[in-house]
């Protein structure tokens, strides 16, 4: 699944192509695409045609466009979605769910998914704490990369909690936006096990785990984020390179970077974990 860099990459890409660009139609091609807009893909497009896409936002990894009259689009690219800039005359994508027509002429967007679990819905915006989202994601907490993110805050929040920090970091309503490419990554830095109890992290520790995850992702956004195949591109097609930079994540019996002890995968939570046993043990019962 995308994460905080990935999908930031692409909320840039809408800011530049998309964002005070007038609609002028829109085509669902593929029902699963809107399949969380109740009324339909005729409401879907009836209310979407004629509105400015105004700025890009993001929070954590959710995605979205805000429209006129405090509402907003909001896109779940899943396992496989993408937002692509296209020229009007470029073929179809084999996996096209979505195609946007403006007013200028210009380039198209288009909503790729070629597993259908992602897609776009419309939403209300509300404030919450004096920041306007999506109702549906009102509950998320900020991420680290928003100007207003506390780190007091989401280390108190952390410590708080009676889990492995693993979990608490992908608990999206402590901190958002991270996820388990970055949570392993940011574990294997900090020299801690994910199955370390929060309650029982030291807060000098707790502040450093957060800030190598915030280091992780600023350092991944900046190669463009991390694509394991073709389906992570941004709105031009691009694909990032921050998986030539992981030190934990998929690097199983590899060499430990920094002490050569074999790497190693564990279960967890229906997906996998990557540690260094020499660098990272497991806390004693």
């Amino acid at each position: 699944m995308p994460e905080l860099p990935e999908v930031e990459v692409v909320r840039l890409g809408l800011e530049a192509h998309v964002a005070g660009r007038v609609i002028s139609s829109v085509e669902v091609l593929h029902p699963r695409a809107i399949r969380r807009h109740d009324l339909g893909s005729q409401d879907f497009c009836a209310r979407l045609a004629g509105q400015p896409m105004a700025a890009a936002r993001r929070r954590g990894k959710y995605l979205w466009v805000e429209l006129a009259d405090k509402a907003a689009m909001l896109a779940h690219l899943g396992m496989s979605g993408q937002m692509l800039v296209q020229p009007s005359s470029a073929p179809d994508e084999k996996h096209l769910r979505v195609r946007f027509r403006f007013d200028d002429g210009g380039p198209e967007l288009r909503f790729v998914d070629q597993r259908t679990f992602g897609g776009l819905a419309l939403a209300e915006l509300v404030e919450v704490d004096g920041t306007l989202v999506p109702d549906s994601v009102a509950h998320i907490a900020r991420d680290p990369m928003d100007p207003l993110f506390s780190r007091d805050a989401a280390v108190r929040a952390l410590r708080l909690r009676h889990t492995e920090i693993k979990r608490a970091l992908l608990d999206q309503t402590l901190v958002s936006g991270i996820g388990n490419i970055y949570a392993d990554e940011a574990l294997w830095r900090a020299k801690l096990h994910g199955t370390r109890m929060t309650d029982k992290l030291a807060k000098a520790k707790a502040y450093e785990l957060l800030d190598h995850a915030t280091d992780v992702m600023r350092e991944a956004l900046g190669q463009g984020g991390t694509s394991f195949d073709a389906l992570y591109v941004n709105i031009n097609g691009q694909s990032g390179y921050f998986d030539r930079s992981l030190n934990a994540y998929g690097q199983e019996n590899r060499p430990c970077k920094r002490c050569g002890a074999s790497m190693i995968r564990e279960p967890f939570m229906n997906r996998s974990s990557y540690s260094c046993p020499r660098c990272q043990p497991r806390p004693r019962l």
